[in-house]
């Protein structure tokens, strides 16, 4: 399974999303982002451990933290491993006496965990092919000026399909800067239709 690991990069809140969440992930050896919409509950325990708040009491996390170092495991990674409907799906590993388990978890939950834990959070390839996005500062600028050329001719030629692409990237980048995920969302599947055609 090939698979990208990712950094913390963002976390924000959208009155438009009915109080959800969305954790921005970026790849350490690229450009790509990776928007994942999470709960409130889950938002604030992340940004609780990231901000180095401890609550009086555990909470969920820190009790499932607890909990595995008593036993004596450690928690290896999370991975990001599927994109299902527009919903995203993960794993995370653990090491107990030397053996190796993986238990399902939704994804804000492990990284909630892998905060805790300082384990290294992983997206997989295809998950970050369906799903990601580059910044527009950061877009190939061949693909930027193929964009901008159509867009300024005034012929109405039909876009190629790397402009129709950058096109969406900035949408889809100017939608999370916005807070609209939902909005975000639908740009993701646009994108990912227009990426697997041929």
């Amino acid at each position: 399974m090939d698979k990208v690991q990712c950094e913390i990069v963002g976390l924000s809140s959208s009155p438009a999303t009915g109080g959800a969440y969305a954790i921005l992930l970026k790849e350490i050896d690229g450009n790509r982002r990776l928007p994942i919409i999470i709960g409130q509950f889950e938002a604030q325990a992340i940004a609780l451990e990231m901000e180095g708040i401890k609550p009086p009491r555990p909470l969920t996390h820190d009790l499932l933290k607890n909990l595995i170092d008593n036993l004596g495991g450690t928690v290896v990674e999370v991975v990001v491993n599927e994109l299902r409907e527009n919903t995203f799906y993960a794993k995370i590993v653990l090491d107990v006496s030397g053996l190796t388990n993986e238990v399902d978890a939704r994804p804000s939950d492990a990284i909630a965990l892998a905060v805790r834990a300082d384990a290294p959070i992983y997206v997989t390839e295809s998950v970050m092919e369906a799903a990601s996005f580059i910044p527009t500062d950061e877009i190939d600028s061949e693909i930027q000026k193929t964009f901008e050329e159509e867009q300024s001719s005034s012929e109405k030629l039909p876009k190629s399909k790397e402009a129709q692409i950058a096109a969406l990237h900035e949408k889809l980048r100017e939608a999370i800067e916005k807070e609209e995920y939902e909005r975000a969302a639908k740009i993701r599947d646009d994108i990912k239709k227009l990426t697997q055609s041929n």
